[in-house]
């Protein structure tokens, strides 16, 4: 099986040469490889779908924009490649202002200057997002209908791994820490896991419908950490309110200095905050090392054949073991997440009685490992 990922890698990589080639045979400005635009193009977001190993071709996605004079809906082939498009009294265009902060945006023109319209249309992103929960929700409900048609027989074979996964993170991360509370949010934490890997994996695949850096969008990451955040202080126990406004601490870290409630409050944030910038600095790393390594073969080539060569083995083989790896990371970044987010839950689960117990538990342990006193001869 990895012979046959090796070889399909290797075909990828290879079959991209003709194209970048071809762009660059000229020797003009025009045709030059630009790794930051390049780099910069495949990690964002953009209005259209690239056409594999070919990049001045798109798949044309809907633009929807309420401009000056109201709604617009048309195709995003029409300004692609640079065209001015014209919808009524509406002049539309994709800007190439990097002054502006527009710089790939769509923009329209109003009295002679670019302003950003309200802009809702189905990007690439937005549209891998679609891909990637019809993905998972077909997987799961494919498990789904397996066991209400055969009851608790095992699946097996590609459905069966997908159940290996459900029991792993149900027993080993959601009930393992929630207790008595899994059953309640163990369908949130199990879809975060499968969505976040889902689109980790959709997002290695080069061709349509992968290709898209979903997880290593940091808008993507906020919300999903946004949607913990709300999950943990939503359903967070009066004790947990507790502890963060009159912590368990001397009355002078409370009052007249409210010391510790500001803390608490402050790690209310830092928690989400933490959860988005983990994935999407890994995720984005990973793919933007593996287009560097494969922008390094073009560069060398165009200073000398025969380090281009070298290089294209170097940097084909690096690029492999690094897509390898990211596969793994890939999961370990979804595991990552959801377990974070259920220890964030199960800390805001914490009742008083719970806080008593874990006390005296600590008590007990402390006097049951203290040497025992040596009584005087007269008590003896």
């Amino acid at each position: 099986m990895t012979r046959y990922i090796c070889i399909l890698i290797l075909s990828l990589f290879m079959s991209a040469v003709p194209s970048y080639a071809s762009d660059t045979a000229d020797g003009s400005e025009q045709g030059k490889i630009n790794p930051k635009e390049i780099i910069f193009e495949h990690l964002g977001d953009g209005y259209g779908w690239e056409v594999p190993f070919n990049h001045h071709k798109r798949i044309p996605l809907p633009i929807i924009v309420f401009g000056s004079d109201g709604l617009h809906i048309f195709s995003s082939a029409r300004v692609t490649d640079g065209q001015v498009y014209k919808d009524g009294d509406a002049t539309f265009l994709i800007s190439k202002d990097e002054a502006s902060g527009n710089r790939g945006k769509l923009v329209e023109i109003v009295n002679g200057k670019e302003e950003r319209p309200l802009d809702i249309s189905i990007t690439k992103n937005v549209c891998a997002l679609f891909i990637a929960v019809i993905f998972v929700a077909s997987l799961l409900l494919w498990l789904a209908r397996h066991h209400k048609a055969s009851g608790f027989k095992a699946p097996r074979k590609g459905l069966g791994a997908i159940e290996a996964l459900v029991t792993f993170i149900y027993d080993g991360v959601i009930k393992s820490t929630l207790h008595d509370k899994a059953r309640k949010f163990a369908p949130y934490l199990l879809t975060v896991f499968f969505f976040i890997l889902g689109m980790n994996l959709l997002g290695l695949i080069v061709v349509f419908p992968g290709g898209a850096n979903l997880t290593g969008n940091i808008a993507v990451t906020l919300v999903l950490a946004i949607l913990t955040f709300l999950v943990t202080n939503i359903w967070g126990t009066k004790h947990y309110w507790k502890e963060i406004f009159w912590p368990d601490v001397p009355m002078w870290l409370k009052f007249p200095l409210p010391i510790m409630p500001v803390i608490e409050i402050f790690g209310m944030f830092t928690k989400p905050a933490a959860l988005t910038v983990r994935l999407f600095a890994n995720m984005m790393g990973g793919h933007m090392i593996v287009l560097v390594l494969t922008l390094l073969i073009f560069i060398f080539a165009a200073v000398n054949p025969v380090a281009g060569g070298a290089t294209t083995v170097v940097s084909v083989l690096f690029s492999i073991f690094m897509l390898l790896i990211d596969v793994l990371v890939s999961f370990i970044q979804a595991y990552v997440f959801t377990m974070l987010s259920t220890i964030f839950i199960a800390l805001a689960q914490q009742h008083e009685e719970h806080k008593k117990e874990e006390k005296k538990e600590e008590k007990e342990e402390a006097q049951a490992g203290q040497p025992a006193v040596a009584q005087p001869a007269a008590v003896r």
